[in-house]
């Protein structure tokens, strides 16, 4: 009977190591896809030095889908409100290259980074998201 109690507390733990590990591996590969994405357009706007190019439109698009399957994702294991801000600042981004306000772009891109880099920190595996 001890070794049944003992069978059942070892898969439990492997269990929950495994989540742990799923969750790390989901949160860190989606925040640092984004990531790249940014430092590629940082590229695309070194390069061209304008907004208005189809370059840049498309590479936002693909930020913002990105970013929208990250989220859906994301939003199973931490606080919706506490990822939020990347989507704001991607919409913000949208509407300086319409603007070609290239300074403000760059600032958004730069808070998507800070973000992404920052939520790297605190998110992923911990037993209150297991829980």
């Amino acid at each position: 009977m001890k070794a049944f109690h003992i069978i059942n507390f070892i898969a439990i733990a492997l269990i929950l190591v495994f989540i742990c590990i799923a969750e790390e591996l989901t949160v860190s590969s989606s925040l640092r896809e984004v990531q790249n994405r940014c430092f590629n357009i940082e590229r695309i706007i070194e390069k061209e030095g304008t907004l208005k190019i189809g370059r840049i439109v498309l590479a936002v698009d693909n930020l913002e889908y990105v970013w929208g399957e990250a989220e859906s994702n994301l939003c199973y294991m931490v606080n919706h409100k506490n990822v939020q801000e990347i989507g704001q600042e991607i919409i913000k981004a949208k509407q300086y290259i319409s603007e070609d306000n290239i300074e403000e772009f760059k600032v958004s891109i730069d808070l998507i980074k800070f973000y992404c880099h920052s939520y790297l920190h605190f998110m992923g595996a911990n037993m209150h998201n297991i829980l």
